[in-house]
């Protein structure tokens, strides 16, 4: 049997997944067999771990948070309130109050400014909780579904945390190091880290695989305070000297149970031991599972962990999902039935995802030649194809993509 499923969301977009009943190995090796070696040896094996005296390394200052006057007259029957009414809950000690408001949390005016400018009313759950904790310097894990603000919650801070240290010297590192598991969501974590960095004269760069690597190195030498980075490719530059991490003090884990499901710890290991130790670490998670927590204990120190709704693994509450299981010869039928409903409504556009990438390029092919504007996306296409497809340019249409590129392959 084949399963059928598609999300309708009530915000106005949509998004098809057809699939088979075929699994895929999680780690993305092989079936029958190990993964395949890389032709020149595992990656970071040349990266030795540094041996650091706290006692010699420069003093950095990493708590910026003065709790606003409003908070402060927050009982604590109104803050346990708060935190039930938006489904937080906190394990760990010395907690700070949340916030229910952005002026709250006193950024600076030209941050603030870029708030405003962005039409924000209020910050989420996890920005109410989120933004205290890590304006304090704590050590953090923050536990929320996708799409809960959980990029500005690290970003914000972030670029408090970079105006407050000495400006980079030649041949320094970032102060920011941000690991994301792939590169479109390093990419758009970079253009959110441009949009409010810039009143500061914050400069940031993007490093990831798949993309000619001298633009990435010219930017590093030049010296950038943030750096977003898959691990993979940041290994490469490190190994190489192109890059150093000695200034960096405020390291973030972005997704990091999708980068342990890709099989990235033995490079996130490698990447952390150049980093020093006293510094403020912030990951951030869908799930909780063990590999993520004993993450947590190897990296944070007497950390503070905020939940957002459930641990258990689910979808956004704000999407309609709608399973129809079929025979696979009635999937195609199907579609083009889901599509006509689905695009009748000319401000829609949709994502279908299928398993392979051969499936992929067969169904935007068949698409097209229906009449449908559909585009292709998986790992065999080139870093400008997939920017194209995803920067939305053309006014409707369809999104294929291989659940392959999804976990890596």
């Amino acid at each position: 049997c084949s399963v059928y499923i598609y999300n309708s969301c009530r915000i106005p977009s949509y998004t098809v997944c057809v699939c088979s009943c075929r699994r895929s190995p999680r780690f993305g090796s092989s079936r029958g067999g190990p993964p395949p070696g890389r032709k020149f040896g595992n990656p970071g094996e040349r990266l030795r771990k540094k041996r650091w005296d706290l006692d010699e390394l420069p003093k950095f200052e990493k708590n910026f948070y003065s709790e606003h006057s409003e908070v402060q007259r927050m009982s604590q029957y109104d803050e346990e309130e708060y935190r039930r009414k938006k489904e937080i809950t906190v394990r760990g000690s010395g907690c700070p109050k949340p916030i229910t408001n952005f002026h709250q949390a006193q950024f600076p005016q030209y941050v603030m400014d870029v708030l405003m400018q962005q039409n924000f009313k209020e910050p989420t759950a996890i920005q109410a909780q989120g933004f205290p904790l890590a304006l304090s310097g704590r050590d953090m894990v923050g536990i929320a579904q996708t799409g809960s603000g959980k990029t500005l919650s690290y970003l914000l801070p972030a670029i408090v945390h970079i105006n407050h240290q000495p400006y980079l010297e030649r041949g320094d590192g970032p102060i920011c190091l941000v690991l994301a598991p792939t590169r479109e969501l390093a990419q758009q974590v970079q253009q959110v880290a441009y949009d409010y960095g810039k009143s500061s004269r914050i400069k940031s760069t993007c490093v990831y695989g798949g993309s000619p690597k001298g633009p990435q190195i010219r930017d590093l030498e030049r010296g950038v305070e943030i750096c977003i980075a898959t691990p993979g490719r940041l290994i490469d530059f490190l190994e190489a000297g192109k890059t150093n991490l000695k200034r960096c003090t405020y390291l973030v884990l972005d997704e990091a149970d999708r980068m342990l499901d890709m099989g990235f710890e033995p490079q996130i290991r490698k990447i952390v031991d150049q980093i020093r130790p006293d510094r403020q670490t912030l990951m951030w998670s869908a799930t909780w599972p063990k590999e993520v927590r004993q993450l947590a204990e190897d990296f944070l120190k007497d950390y503070v962990q905020i939940n957002v709704g459930a641990l258990e693994l689910s979808a956004n509450h704000n999407i309609l999902q709608i399973v129809d299981v079929c025979m696979e010869s009635e999937k195609d039928h199907k579609l083009i039935q889901l599509m006509e409903e689905i695009m009748a409504e000319k401000e829609n556009k949709t994502i279908i995802f299928v398993e392979t990438k051969k499936r992929c390029d067969d169904l935007t092919r068949r698409m097209r030649r229906d009449g449908w504007p559909a585009m292709c996306i998986h790992g065999d296409k080139s870093q400008p194809e997939r920017d194209w497809v995803l920067s939305g340019r053309t006014d409707r249409f369809a999104s294929v993509v291989s659940l392959k590129m999804m976990f890596g392959s």
